[in-house]
């Protein structure tokens, strides 16, 4: 039976959304060089930066401002420490450079920048990270010398993506790159995170990708029946959430979902809801998981294990993409990710939130809440309380800071609606109606 949604959410508070979104907006204050702009990918020390959390900052900085929490002074500075750091930063075949043809490494050096490891130049997380730039650009506006430039410098890294090259002569767009071995086996197919990356490649103006390579992917999707809810399948949350954070899509519909009635926002609506749904119904009957406890996605786990929990034979996970209804799924939620659907759905959302704040203590930390917790693998100490992760991530905080003022006052869905590359790419994808 589906649920019905109450009419409103309960009263979350103006003081509660705003301290939650300012402690994750803390991390970007404290894990950032601030002499490149680069951003730590988790708080462990010595962790590389992640060029995705760095599009993330890049978006943040403007909230900053908005919120008083930052001075614009100040996050023109970080911004531009950072786009100059892009800009200059070695692209090459080299082993040891930043990127290669407008696309940069996963993970770099916090402090040269270069290559961290044998990481892969991504796509994805170079998408997140010239989008961080595209809304920096947009907020930016004033006729400053500082203002100016990070314009012009956005603007200059945008267009030197080449979308072109990274199809790798097919229609869909790989995964990524490596000096050592050329492009991954793995495409951007199947529903998932990359609608941000597929509009971005669509609207460039000078590498950009064939208006066939949108089809492709969308042709393929899974449209699935789950308790009720129809909508294009995607198990891990963030799947439904990371492009959202970008584009406004009420009211916009590409091909495939005018076919079905519904935009993407809508889509992801339901996916909050199939998200509530099997934690309620508990298959796997994991401590915890109920009404007001959910929220599976790509995050941190207990670790490679097997272990029995009264009575039966548990295997728990790393960091992985834990997904429902069909799994991995080894008990672990990630708070963070019930707040990025905020938006979505906050009649369901507020009240979860407030129940991980006041019931769950150990899952708050220093900036906003932890990247994950799992009740049902016992601590030895306290068996009542589980495990939680003892790091925060960038990429989790971006998305609670984020969404929460797109919920809030529209923000970032603003700043992009202005962006003329992200029109052009939503249009030359098939977009149309609402605000286009």
């Amino acid at each position: 039976m589906k649920r019905q949604p109450n009419a409103s959410p309960p009263d979350f508070g103006e003081g509660r959304l705003d301290a939650l979104q300012r402690h994750a907006f803390d991390y970007f204050l404290h894990q950032t060089n601030p002499a490149n702009g680069l951003v730590a990918d988790k708080s462990q020390s010595g962790a590389p930066a992640s060029i995705a959390a760095v599009g993330f900052a890049l978006a943040a900085y403007p909230v900053g401002v908005e919120r008083a929490w930052i001075t614009r002074t100040k996050a023109v500075g970080r911004t531009l420490a950072a786009l100059r750091f892009f800009w200059t930063s070695p692209q090459g075949t080299d082993a040891d450079m930043t990127g290669h043809r407008g696309f940069y490494y996963h993970f770099l050096d916090m402090t040269t920048g270069r290559r961290a490891g044998l990481c892969e130049l991504s796509t994805v997380d170079s998408g997140f990270l010239l989008a961080g730039m595209l809304a920096a650009a947009a907020y930016f506006d004033r006729n400053s010398e500082d203002e100016q430039e990070i314009r012009s410098l956005a603007d200059a890294l945008y267009r030197r993506a080449d979308w072109q090259w990274a199809c790798d002569g097919a229609a869909t767009l790989s995964h990524g790159w490596t000096p050592e071995a050329g492009f991954l086996p793995y495409r951007w197919e199947g529903y998932d995170e990359a609608a941000l990356l597929y509009v971005l490649g669509l609207g460039s103006p000078t590498h950009p990708l064939a208006e066939e390579s949108y089809l492709a992917w969308t042709s393929t999707y899974q449209w699935k029946e789950i308790y009720g809810y129809e909508f294009i399948y995607g198990g891990p949350f963030f799947i439904h959430q990371y492009s959202h954070i970008w584009i406004d899509f009420r009211g916009i519909q590409d091909a495939f979902t005018r076919d079905k009635g519904i935009d993407y926002f809508e889509n992801s609506r339901r996916a909050t809801y199939v998200q509530l749904e099997y934690a309620i119904r508990n298959p796997l009957e994991f401590v915890g998981y109920g009404e007001n406890f959910w929220g599976l996605t790509a995050s941190d786990g207990p670790g490679w294990t097997t272990r029995r929990v009264q009575g039966i034979e548990r295997a728990f996970f790393d960091y992985v993409a834990r997904g429902v209804p069909y799994g991995p799924d080894d008990g672990t939620v990630a708070p963070w990710a019930v707040v990025a659907s905020l938006p979505f759905a906050p009649e369901i959302v507020v009240p979860t939130i407030v129940h991980f704040q006041e019931v769950y203590p150990q899952v708050a930390g220093e900036y906003c809440f932890r990247c994950s917790f799992n009740l049902t693998f016992q601590n030895e100490a306290d068996a009542d309380a589980g495990w939680t992760s003892p790091y925060h991530f960038g990429i989790n905080l971006g998305p609670v800071v984020l969404m929460c003022e797109n919920y809030r006052s529209d923000l970032l869905w603003r700043l992009m609606r202005a962006c003329p590359y992200v029109v052009t790419g939503l249009r030359r994808a098939g977009f149309k109606g609402g605000w286009l």
